[in-house]
């Protein structure tokens, strides 16, 4: 961190070179305690009990850390290629012929004064976009889809579907703003309520204040949720962790969170299916505890276990938080799942999608990371996640109700 500071300030000192001395005064002082005090702050992380600070100012302080260097980062790329096309030069002139030799330039600046500000407009406009995605955390969007089945059930054509994912209790402090998105929710008027995973980002104690909001999610078929890789603990320093990885403290937190999904009268699916019926008709729906393709993430969930007993039923909808189970395991070997519901990307909670574009730097970790995804009559739906977890904001990738309406 401190040698990127360096090189960065260089282009910093480099642009206003020619300025007043208070504004270079003011540049200076301002690149430096910056700098300085996301230096000492990451140096000071061992020593001052981090994980007993508020989640919200944890989410801040590592979101403006983290932005920083990202933002110097890119910077840095264009003074890299500046750096590096100065060095191809030198060399040049070093084992050439003596010569005059211009000094190409780009609107009245030379070629290295375009790539520094140029190197410092990127960075300070990445810098910028996460701070303004700040504001968009709790800007909820409804996405709206049909779906046809050829084999869903006379009975269950149009029914509404509501999906939800990935609400990380832990970093909300916003209670109205919350609220607002529940009754967006309940507003959409869904026969089924599915939640995918991730209700907490660690700890089961931090969905206490917010029992009385996502207990107000109702439907008339119920809500079913299942968990998350967040969801274990497994990313806490228990204090009682032993050396081959028990903690009792944790085994007790998910069972405290298990409770809390009934608490809320969400019937949370643990590898295990339900089946619905209206008239003669039937569907199923499966929930699975997390299972990922990636080994950094927890695999827990059981499908054979899950898909126990209805395979006679003639449409199905899995719920599984992680989307790479899909083409890890659901179309290989169970091919007549119908609707795959997965979160756990957030699209990175940074993107762009506009008509005729669509990308996320999640599209370089997954396969299918938002959206609606089909391979042959299979489909797989990537709710972008109703919460937020590390940075908190989002840019370009809002916060998403999804409407699925069976036709």
């Amino acid at each position: 961190m401190i040698i990127l500071d360096i090189y960065v300030f260089q282009a910093v000192r480099a642009m206003v070179f020619m300025s007043t001395p208070r504004v270079r005064n003011i540049t200076y002082s301002t690149y430096w305690v910056l700098s300085i005090a996301c230096v000492a702050m990451v140096a000071l992380l061992p020593y001052i009990k981090w994980h007993n600070w508020p989640n919200a100012v944890k989410s801040y302080v590592l979101a403006i850390i983290i932005g920083l260097v990202m933002a110097k980062l890119l910077a840095a790329v264009f003074l890299l290629i500046d750096d590096l096309r100065r060095a191809i030069v030198w060399v040049i002139r070093r084992f050439s012929a003596p010569k005059e030799v211009a000094i190409e330039a780009v609107n009245g600046l030379s070629r290295s004064q375009f790539l520094n500000r140029l190197g410092l407009i990127a960075g300070g406009s990445l810098f910028g976009a996460l701070l303004y995605g700040f504001s968009n955390k709790y800007n909820y969007h409804v996405h709206k889809i049909k779906l046809t089945f050829k084999n869903l059930p006379a009975s269950f054509k149009g029914m509404r579907i509501v999906q939800i994912s990935d609400i990380h209790s832990g970093s909300f402090a916003n209670r109205e703003a919350v609220l607002k998105g529940v009754k967006m929710i309940n507003d959409q008027k869904a026969d089924l309520v599915l939640f995918t995973g991730d209700l907490v980002n660690d700890r089961a104690i931090e969905m206490e204040q917010w029992m009385d909001v996502f207990s107000q999610v109702k439907a008339p078929m119920g809500v079913y949720s299942t968990l998350g890789n967040h969801d274990y603990g497994d990313y806490y320093p228990w204090p009682d962790k032993q050396p081959n990885g028990y903690s009792a403290m944790q085994h007790q937190n998910l069972e405290h969170l298990k409770k809390v999904h009934a608490d809320l009268g969400w019937k949370l699916m643990m590898n295990e299916n339900t089946v619905f019926q209206r008239n003669e008709d039937k569907i199923a729906l499966l929930g699975i505890e997390n299972w990922s393709a990636m080994s950094r993430f927890p695999k827990y969930g059981d499908l054979k276990r899950a898909y126990d007993g209805v395979s006679d039923i003639p449409f199905k909808i899995l719920m599984s938080h992680d989307p790479t189970h899909w083409d890890a395991q659901i179309r290989p070997e169970f091919a007549d799942i119908d609707l795959t519901l997965a979160g756990h990307t957030h699209g990175m909670q940074f993107g762009v999608e506009i008509p005729g574009l669509k990308w996320s730097p999640a599209q370089y970790i997954y396969n299918e990371w938002a959206g609606l995804y089909k391979k042959g009559s299979q489909f797989l739906y990537v709710n972008r996640g109703f919460g937020f977890l590390g940075y908190p904001g989002r840019v370009g990738i809002l916060p998403e109700i999804t409407v699925i309406d069976l036709v």
